[in-house]
């Protein structure tokens, strides 16, 4: 199974809900880092052996800079989902794509679509 570490931009909600799925999932906000650069949360995620999921479309951008080959990075392009709607939105796509996050990727979803960049990124 996945671990997930949700950013601040996912409900904190999302995380139990996805606990009591079965997930390995913590919100940045349980483990004391939601005031947390973006940095900080990617390398909790990589220390972790964690997923990082987010609402934040600068967290592909630094897999970019830094050019490593972890920690995955789930983006959600979707807006005004309840944390209900974001669970759901989450496991799909670990479902779907969990041989590629668990070798590292960049991947995101607008409910519509996946798209999957394998890490490093260049």
């Amino acid at each position: 199974m996945i671990r997930l570490l949700l950013d601040q931009g996912p409900a904190p909600r999302a995380a139990e809900i996805l606990s009591q799925r079965g997930f390995d999932a913590v919100h940045v906000m349980s483990i004391g880092l939601d005031c947390a650069e973006d940095a900080a949360i990617l390398e909790k995620a990589r220390a972790d052996q964690r997923t990082c999921v987010t609402l934040d479309h600068d967290f592909h951008t630094h897999l970019a800079i830094a050019r490593d080959g972890s920690p995955s990075v789930i983006l959600i392009r979707a807006e005004g989902l309840d944390a209900i709607r974001q669970a759901d939105l989450i496991q799909a796509v670990c479902d779907q794509c969990a041989v590629v996050l668990s070798e590292g990727a960049a991947v995101s979803t607008d409910r519509k679509t996946i798209r999957v960049r394998r890490l490093p990124l260049r």
